[in-house]
């Protein structure tokens, strides 16, 4: 039992606060980036989204602003052009960069069985633009910001039927260490969540609303809510630590 007139300050080690920490979240509109997003800015800090579709952008900005402060921008980010107006809208809604978490992503099938327009335009999308949304970041942060790249556990587990998807979390995987080690000296940390079997709309239609209702309760499936509560953990270590990887699995396996 703790006693009032015992102090626990050796207990606990400082816990950066996000108020007015100025982020961007790609991919923010729906699943894993939306609830990241929400929670950002229940903590203070200012947000700006992108997603593809803009009923899911005004849905997820109209969340985002009952707790907070947040803005965004329909965009696919597999253009060039889109992730530049991405950017600038950033720059103009933020006025300069804290965090980036860099989540947007779509299913990718085997290779075997995907056309090659389609596999380049998953790369692009998967692989590529995890690349440069991170190179047009970091250009905007100076010491203390933080990316956070979301990836996979396909990348551990490459099972079959997911080549392309898998290629794509497994490449992240080496960028990031690289990546973590190239700006550790500018006090810009680098880190990766790796969700598992998570829900969202990315697993429509094989698991619909209904049945991931179901595996959450049965603890066979995550919430996105789970992993922005690990991402929150994330940003909120002291600058001389950096949690560089987590993998946030089910505690149990769907069958």
């Amino acid at each position: 039992m703790v006693t009032s007139n015992r102090k626990a300050s050796d207990a606990h080690t400082l816990q950066p606060n996000l108020e007015g920490r100025r982020a961007i979240v790609t991919g923010g509109t729906t699943g894993i980036g939306r609830a990241i997003a929400v929670l950002l800015a229940s903590y203070g800090a200012k947000v700006f989204i992108c997603g593809r579709t803009s009923e899911h952008l005004d849905d997820a900005l109209s969340r985002i602003r009952e707790v907070g402060e947040g803005d965004g921008v329909q965009v696919d980010l597999a253009r060039a052009d889109d992730m530049d107006r991405f950017f600038r809208g950033a720059d103009a809604y933020l006025g300069g960069l804290d965090i980036a978490v860099i989540n947007a992503a779509i299913p990718a099938q085997a290779v075997s069985d995907t056309p090659e327009l389609e596999t380049r335009y998953q790369i692009d999308v998967d692989f590529t633009a995890y690349l440069i949304t991170a190179q047009e970041a970091a250009k905007r942060m100076k010491a203390g910001s933080d990316i956070v790249m979301i990836g996979s556990m396909s990348a551990v587990s490459q099972k079959g039927g997911s080549s392309i998807y898998v290629a794509a979390k497994r490449g992240i995987e080496g960028f990031a260490t690289a990546l973590r080690k190239e700006l550790a000296e500018k006090d810009i940390k680098v880190g990766l969540i790796e969700p598992g079997f998570t829900g969202a709309d990315f697993q429509y239609p094989e698991f619909p609303p209904e049945k991931q209702r179901e595996l959450i309760n049965a603890d066979q499936m995550l919430r996105a809510e789970d992993i922005a509560a690990a991402t929150h953990f994330m940003l909120t270590q002291p600058r001389r630590s950096a949690v560089s990887l987590m993998r946030v699995e089910t505690r149990l396996e769907h069958p």
